[in-house]
């Protein structure tokens, strides 16, 4: 897998954009959606897999999919099970109980929990009586779909589900072999909000990130941990201020430092009712109108594709 990624990576003309904000409801997936109706022959990918919600816009038609598995559960055979106890004693995540159904031989077995275990699969490998299946779970699924824009890649994680990390990365290597096998130059990806593994694996690898950001003094502190983490891993960094007219004195403030730390702006985008009518209609900003939000959007987009040398 690893070949595959940096072969891809290493096409000249290929470039990956992640869209990313420092918590949901910034306006990180309504920027995807209309960035995708602007770009031309775009592949999308959806990595907020915790809270998808791109393809409320997108309107995939599914053509393909697949049961995602992230790791491992075990489960005690109470047929099998002596009460030795061993998985007990051995389990660092207190997942293990002595309240299970007898067995003819015992009156009482272990019983693993699932919600506490953690598939590290030590009760398994150390249990002498074979009394413990340890099995591969679903997670999930991931879906390659085709919009009105393009193909697109998007997922759905099981509540209470982790391994999000492990399907990000499922999901943008399906769009980029996706992109390499239609000729497509673009990929456009909804990244995960905030700085935590999800968020990592959206945009390790990536040619740029737009950073979505309010004009609220939470907005400004995201703003900083985001570029921080961008930082870290050598990304170039565009700013978004999403609802400028909101506060117009913070917005200034939070260019001033991306400015600073001499990170591009790429737009202001006003508040306006349009955007929230547009989801309504299952449709992107630039589609709903072509006034007031939509000239910002078009613009905002115009800065990053020369930003990132987009096609």
């Amino acid at each position: 897998m690893t070949k595959g990624l940096n072969r891809l990576r290493d096409k000249p003309n290929m470039k990956e954009i992640v869209i990313i904000s420092g918590k949901g409801g910034t306006g990180k997936t309504t920027l995807t959606a209309s960035f995708a109706a602007l770009a031309s022959k775009p592949v999308l990918a959806d990595c907020d897999v915790d809270a998808a919600d791109l393809h409320l816009v997108m309107n995939p038609e599914i053509q393909k999919r697949e049961d995602f598995s992230g790791g491992k559960i075990a489960r005690i055979k109470p047929g099998h099970c002596t009460a030795c106890g061993k998985c007990e004693e051995l389990c660092r995540f207190d997942a293990i109980f002595f309240d299970g159904p007898g067995n003819g031989t015992v009156p009482k077995t272990f019983r693993i929990d699932p919600i506490r275990c953690e598939g590290c699969g030590v009760c398994a490998w150390f249990c002498a009586d074979k009394a413990i299946d340890f099995r591969e779970v679903i997670n999930g699924q991931v879906f390659e779909s085709e919009t009105r824009f393009g193909p697109m890649v998007h997922a759905r994680l099981g509540v209470a589900e982790e391994n999000s990390g492990k399907l990000v990365t499922l999901v943008r290597t399906l769009a980029k072999k996706t992109a390499e096998r239609e000729s497509r130059s673009t990929i456009i990806i909804d990244g995960s909000p905030g700085i935590g593994c999800p968020v990592i694996s959206s945009i390790a690898g990536a040619d740029g990130v737009v950073v979505v950001t309010e004009p609220t003094l939470s907005g400004q502190h995201d703003l900083e941990r985001i570029l921080d983490l961008a930082g870290h891993f050598g990304i170039t960094a565009t700013v978004v201020v999403n609802k400028w007219t909101i506060n117009e004195k913070i917005t200034e403030a939070i260019e001033a430092r991306a400015r600073e730390r001499g990170v591009a702006i790429a737009g202001r985008i006003r508040y306006d009712r349009q955007a929230v009518e547009a989801v309504m209609k299952k449709i992107t900003v630039v589609e709903h109108t072509s006034e007031g939000i939509a000239e910002d959007i078009r613009a905002a987009w115009e800065t990053t594709s020369e930003c990132f040398s987009i096609l």
